[in-house]
């Protein structure tokens, strides 16, 4: 099957992606783009996972001041070269990261790293809402772990929707980066300020 020249280059303007890489993908997926943009997502995890031991020591670190200074955000995001920190990609990554914080305050980067008494207190909360449900008690567990699962999407960075295109994850973003830049690329750290806000 031929790809044409409009079709390849479509698929590279909306992914971002090499264009030998558009071209497997088309040539995979019979021409159709929707599929050729998943199938590269999905290449782009394995990538991802093959390249997460490596060693991560440059980046950057960027600012976001919003809301005429009520809200600010640090995020460092880390990559294996000081080529690849420098470029308009890794950048506007970074950038990206910073609003998207920001707008949604995300109470950690992964599952991993939410803090263990947040993490008992939600489970505390979904486990008496599901008793009180008056749901029978083989359900029960069922219903805490979808509530624990929406929890995630909304309280993990890397699972929330991207907020400038909800279709995609932060981690999906983070994954077309690692694919496109070859690197192993990582959200290192944030904080964020509200205006007003106690701290602990």
């Amino acid at each position: 099957m031929t790809i044409s020249t409009s079709t390849i280059k479509e698929l590279r303007e909306k992914t971002g992606v090499g264009i030998m890489d558009c071209k497997t993908a088309l040539s995979e997926c019979h021409g159709d783009i929707d599929k050729a943009i998943d199938y590269l997502r999905k290449k782009g995890i394995a990538t991802a996972k093959k390249r997460g031991g490596r060693t991560t020591s440059q980046g950057q670190v960027q600012a976001y001041i919003h809301a005429g200074g009520k809200i600010g955000v640090l995020v460092e995001a880390n990559c294996e070269t000081d080529f690849t920190g420098k470029t308009e990609d890794f950048t506007g990554f970074v950038k990206d990261i910073a609003i998207q914080v920001a707008a949604t305050s995300p109470v950690a980067i992964d599952r991993e790293r939410v803090p263990v008494e947040i993490l008992e207190k939600e489970k505390e909360i979904y486990a008496s809402q599901a008793k009180a449900s008056g749901k029978p008690e083989n359900v029960l567990g069922k219903i805490v772990e979808g509530k624990l699962n929406k929890f995630y999407s909304e309280a993990c960075l890397l699972e929330q929707p991207f907020v400038k295109n909800p279709d995609i994850t932060v981690q999906d973003l983070l994954n077309e980066l690692i694919a496109k830049t070859g690197e192993n690329i990582v959200i290192r750290r944030f904080v964020r300020f509200q205006l007003g806000e106690s701290e602990g």
